[in-house]
């Protein structure tokens, strides 16, 4: 998989050099390609923004300088054959970046980065590619930073550990949270190490139990309370079917039902009577 990110903080991007991500580039897996936008300027203060047209405060990235980066991060890209470009730019005011958005993006052979500043890229822009490409506006929060830096770095490790052979173990990234699959709309519970016991503190007796049914039951049971517990609203959007006769007990005894008219909207809702807290 190739990266391009353009950027007016190239050192921001340094993490990219270091844990999964950074193994990943130096085994060839993935080429990252950070690119400064003001080397795309031509006045002697580099000036890469420019005022709102409309009034207003904040100040507004310009049109000449991403688009000519651009166009020369495209033309040598296709050049190298690194594939189908598919365009991110990351923005509060995008789609919620999710697990299974990773997992579509790790599919794809080359993603290009656009993290503005200020109060975003001139619309044009985004407008003018979108002619070109697939281009995805996506948000990793429903809070605002004061660059979208930040937010490359957390989509790119998202993405790069589901690429072929960056984990250590192909396995690990099947049971995560939100996971495709069984665990599409539930947190992952907790987990244990060595030593058993610590400051009083023993582990769970089943996972000792060499019982691999029971083990995976206990996983999956602390998955859904943990889920009920910190994030309720993926339990109300899931689809009932998603869950089996031992899911919908651990559902019931955590205070959980279906809808009682007849599941009219085919979801689980919190009962509150009859519930120990």
């Amino acid at each position: 998989m190739r990266l391009d990110v353009v950027t007016i903080f190239p050192e921001y991007l340094e993490p990219l050099n270091v844990s999964l991500v950074g193994k990943a580039r130096a085994r060839g897996q993935l080429n990252v390609q950070v690119h400064d936008l003001r080397g795309w300027t031509y006045d002697r203060h580099n000036t890469v923004d420019d005022t709102p047209y409309g009034g207003g405060p904040g100040m507004v990235m310009k049109t000449d300088p991403w688009g000519d980066a651009l166009d020369t991060v495209l033309a040598e890209g296709y050049e190298s054959g690194s594939g189908a470009p598919t365009l991110i730019v990351p923005t509060p005011s995008g789609r919620p970046f999710t697990q299974e958005l990773a997992v579509e993006l790790s599919e794809r052979p080359w993603l290009i980065f656009t993290p503005a500043r200020y109060e975003g890229i001139d619309r044009r822009v985004i407008d003018e590619y979108a002619t070109r490409m697939p281009v995805h506006e996506v948000s990793i929060g429903d809070y605002v930073l004061a660059g979208g830096e930040a937010a490359v770095l957390v989509i790119t490790e998202a993405v790069a550990r589901l690429l072929p052979g960056v984990l250590g173990n192909a396995e690990s990234h099947r049971d995560d949270s939100f996971a495709p699959g069984a665990m599409a709309s539930l947190l992952e519970g907790p987990v244990y190490t060595k030593p058993p016991e610590w400051r009083g503190r023993d582990i769970p007796d089943v996972l000792l139990s060499g019982h691999h049914g029971k083990i995976a039951r206990w996983r999956r049971d602390e998955a859904l309370r943990r889920t009920t517990a910190n994030r309720p609203d993926l339990i109300e959007r899931c689809d009932p079917k998603a869950f089996d006769k031992k899911d919908r007990e651990m559902l019931s005894i955590l205070g959980w039902m279906p809808d009682p008219e007849g599941e009219r909207f085919g979801r689980f809702w919190r009962r509150t009577e009859g519930v120990e807290e």
